[in-house]
């Protein structure tokens, strides 16, 4: 939506890594946008984050269009509560919350939506309300909205709901759980939503499978990995319009380990500069450096830290700083024999795997229990 594509265009403003000469580019669209929708409040925000010039005159005008507006808007809805039906009446109270959307005002389109709601009777024009919330909270990143629109649409859902709308509602929650580091969850939904996808409000469809690619890598094992995402006819007509992210997928599974670093770097300008993606960036880096290293060591008992070096493209210098780092933070199960030069896995096998959960587990149960205990007289 034009809102989403303005607030991106916002935050490359902000963003440090961006040139000033795409930022006077982006500053002419911004101001455009806020103009076109008279953005009077949003436009104040943007001049006291020092991100737009203050121009009085463009101000006060956009201040007078919002007041004439909203004084016939609130006639029509008057109109309609005196002359005409119920239907009427909420679709005037819906322009009104609709307005306050495209204005930016946060607090009063949420109140405004409020009064539509209680006028709604059918689940799917409640169902559309709470995606219009949906897309104010990812207009202002305000995660604790987003999160109660979800619960509120699930709740909307039991008591019926059609399958295109509740299709949207998945790209939403993984489009959150992405937003909020949750990129297994993130990865399921978005695999989900790959033959019914139709929520153009949020991104294109490049971008979805962007996103779907992304965290599916970090997420999947190699089998599910192939069979998904890889082989999987949607994301195959799209992924070669996105720079990298084929050679990204395809040398990961290939074991084509300088390919997959070459790609990964060409990546990374894309996610550093993606809303959603850039709080996690470091995280981001350092999860598909995990997958990547844990699956060639996967391959050996033992193997010179040369012969990893050389297989990735790299220093051994690089290779044997990086796994230290990984090794230590119990990211991946191997260890560094610095005298001989060697790397040698040690994997724990499943059961032992299994074993040492179950006693983790048991812990963190009988602390739960007596602090329980102490509130509790037992």
């Amino acid at each position: 939506s034009q809102q989403l594509i303005l607030a991106h265009n916002v935050f490359l403003l902000k963003h440090p890594d961006v040139s000033d000469i795409e930022k006077v580019r982006l500053s002419d669209e911004v101001l455009n946008s806020v103009q076109s929708n008279d953005m009077t409040s949003y436009y104040e925000t943007l001049v006291t984050d020092k991100v737009l010039e203050l121009d009085q005159s463009l101000l006060e005008s956009m201040r007078a269009k919002n007041e004439e507006e909203i004084k016939k808007l609130d006639e029509k809805i008057a109109d309609a509560e005196e002359n005409l039906g119920e239907s009427e009446v909420r679709e005037a109270h819906l322009a009104k919350s609709l307005y306050y959307i495209r204005i930016g005002e946060k607090g009063k389109a949420l109140e405004q939506l409020k009064v539509t709601e209680s006028k709604t009777v059918a689940v799917g024009q409640k169902m559309d309300l709470v995606f219009y919330t949906f897309q104010i909270g990812l207009f202002y990143m305000d995660f604790d909205l987003i999160s109660k629109s979800i619960d509120k649409a699930k709740n909307l859902f039991e008591g019926g709901g059609d399958w295109e709308r509740k299709n949207r509602l998945k790209v939403y929650e993984g489009l959150y759980c992405m937003s909020t580091r949750n990129f297994k969850k993130a990865a399921n939904l978005f695999l989900d939503s790959i033959s019914t996808f139709t929520t153009y409000e949020l991104f294109p469809y490049d971008t979805f499978i962007f996103y779907t690619v992304l965290t599916s890598i970090i997420s999947l094992d190699r089998v599910s990995l192939k069979q998904k995402v890889a082989d999987a006819p949607e994301i195959l007509t799209v992924i070669g319009k996105i720079p990298h992210l084929s050679e990204f997928l395809n040398s990961l599974y290939d074991c084509q380990y300088k390919s997959f670093f070459l790609a990964f770097a060409g990546l990374t300008e894309q996610i550093k500069l993606d809303r959603y993606l850039h709080p996690h960036f470091r995280f981001y880096m350092r999860e598909v450096r995990t997958v990547v290293y844990s699956q060639f060591l996967e391959s050996y008992k033992s193997v010179t830290i040369e012969a990893m070096a050389k297989a990735f493209g790299v220093t051994v210098e690089f290779i044997d700083m990086e796994l230290s780092r990984f090794i230590a933070a119990g990211k991946l199960h191997c260890k560094i024999d610095k005298v001989a030069g060697v790397l040698e896995t040690n994997r724990p096998d499943a059961k032992n795997a299994l074993y040492q959960a179950t006693i983790k587990q048991g812990d963190f149960l009988l602390n739960r229990i007596q602090k329980l205990s102490r509130v509790i007289d037992l």
